[in-house]
């Protein structure tokens, strides 16, 4: 008997594994898998991987290939956190995909996936993602995004693998938004919270609401006031700039449609500083389309602003966009600022059903509802009620009617904490940027909300 096994072929050592919830549901991978390495590959499970992946054993792996599907979205971050983990111990990993929403797949590749293949398998498309990995000089994350079909957040060069609503001149592409927890903060740690601003009728005040909450966030403390950057994307006519007797500088054209080129150091010297305390990043001199950009480019844009300041601020212009979108699954909170009006009404219904007819999750939507009747105004209350409860949503402030010295501050480019500080409009904008402050500081301090001083009615966190 021991002659006999001294004769048998030792086993093939382990160069790969895969990483699945239940790899039966991945039968071509098997195949796949065996036609590739034979019987040098095992299977784990996403929870037995995360103590095999911290052993040195693992160290002698080539690669590991994970594989998820839309089940698997449930436990997101237990899949990015085993992406991680093989990056640790010094593996390629190839991701393997089923029915993943674009959002999810970014955050996947995102956390450290050096290739990808769909799943059902193309013929040879895993021999060619194990090819790529194996090949010197690899592509960055950035040709994996590309090749995912994740092109909406980072590249316009492929189709956008949702379907599309025309919008006029503008396309709305459908990315389901990832689940932020009933709205709250979803800003990885080192990065600003982002905040953006979306006028639903003409004149509503949206410029006005952003301008001023961006400058009250500011000097909300004389010590630890956060970095505060103001973004105005009204490529058209944004008058941010106007608002605070700022002059447009002729490099932000280059900067919007140059942003790939362009680093951290780059995007600073574009803004213009205002009273030493707010960073400004004007609208173009030019009348520009609102396609001249596109989803990259703001994403780049977004990304730069959020590791360079604590708080980001975004005045969107009145039309929807090509990178409407990447806005609103990139801000922390996408303010709808209406007006007590048959106009904002309709227009409010009409983008939520936009919204769900294309897929998109509406949990990071705000609403403000600006020149409000004032509190004694019974009727007043009545017809806010009624106009909530038509809309189906819950109005996180509202804003009182700030009156003709709203307008004459706004003419002298000022704030209105600075020359109208005892006006009501300027009151309640104060409260709200304290109340958003206090929920990120919360956070930032690893402390939840309390249910009785809750935030909008939002669980942050």
């Amino acid at each position: 008997m021991a002659s006999n096994l001294a004769h048998l072929p030792e086993p093939e050592p382990l160069r790969a594994i895969t990483i699945s919830r239940d790899v039966q549901d991945f039968d071509l991978l098997i195949e796949d898998m065996e036609a590739e390495l034979g019987e040098g590959w095992g299977d784990l499970s996403f929870v037995e991987a995360q103590d095999f992946l911290r052993q040195d054993e693992a160290r002698e792996l080539e690669f590991v290939v994970i594989a998820a599907n839309e089940v698997d979205e449930e436990r997101l971050s237990q899949v990015m956190d085993v992406i991680r983990d093989a990056k640790r111990a010094g593996l390629a990993v190839i991701l393997v995909a089923e029915g993943i929403s674009p959002v999810s797949m970014h955050e996947l590749l995102r956390s450290g996936a050096d290739d990808f293949a769909p799943y059902p398998l193309p013929e040879q498309a895993l021999a060619e993602a194990i090819a790529r990995i194996r090949a010197p000089g690899r592509g960055d994350v950035g040709d994996v995004l590309k090749r995912a079909g994740a092109d909406m957040v980072e590249s316009k060069a492929l189709p956008s693998p949702g379907a599309h609503v025309g919008t006029g001149a503008a396309t709305l592409t459908a990315v389901p938004a990832a689940t932020t927890g009933g709205g709250g903060f979803v800003s990885t740690p080192g990065e600003g919270a982002l905040f953006a601003l979306q006028s639903t009728s003409g004149g509503n005040g949206a410029t006005t609401i952003a301008v001023n909450l961006a400058w009250e966030w500011a000097n909300i403390s004389k010590h630890e006031a956060p970095k505060v950057c103001l973004i105005d994307l009204g490529l058209q006519f944004g008058s941010v700039a106007t608002y605070l007797d700022l002059p447009r500088k002729a490099t932000i054209y280059d900067v919007l449609t140059d942003v790939g080129s362009m680093d951290e150091q780059g995007f600073k010297q574009a803004l213009l500083p205002f009273k030493d305390k707010l960073h400004v990043f004007t609208a173009p001199q030019e009348v520009l389309p609102l396609d001249v950009v596109g989803p990259e480019e703001i994403a780049t844009l977004l990304r730069f602003a959020r590791q360079a300041f604590d708080v980001v601020i975004v005045d969107m212009p009145n039309a929807l966009t090509p990178w409407t979108e990447e806005v609103l699954t990139s801000a922390d909170l996408f303010f709808l600022v209406c007006e007590l009006e048959m106009r904002s009404a309709q227009n409010t219904l009409r983008f939520q059903r936009l919204l769900q007819s294309e897929g998109i999750a509406m949990d990071r939507l705000g609403y403000l509802l600006n020149r409000g009747p004032g509190k004694l105004d019974m009727g007043g209350r009545a017809r806010i009620d009624k106009f909530a409860s038509s809309l189906d949503v819950k109005f996180n402030a509202i804003l009182p009617d700030g009156g003709k010295q709203v307008t004459e501050v706004n003419d002298q480019a000022e704030p209105l904490r600075e020359l109208a500080a005892s006006n009501a409009l300027t009151k309640e904008i104060a409260k709200l940027a304290k109340e958003l402050h206090a929920a990120r500081q919360a956070i930032e301090g690893g402390r939840e909300v309390k249910k009785k001083k809750s935030i909008f009615g939002l669980s942050f966190g």
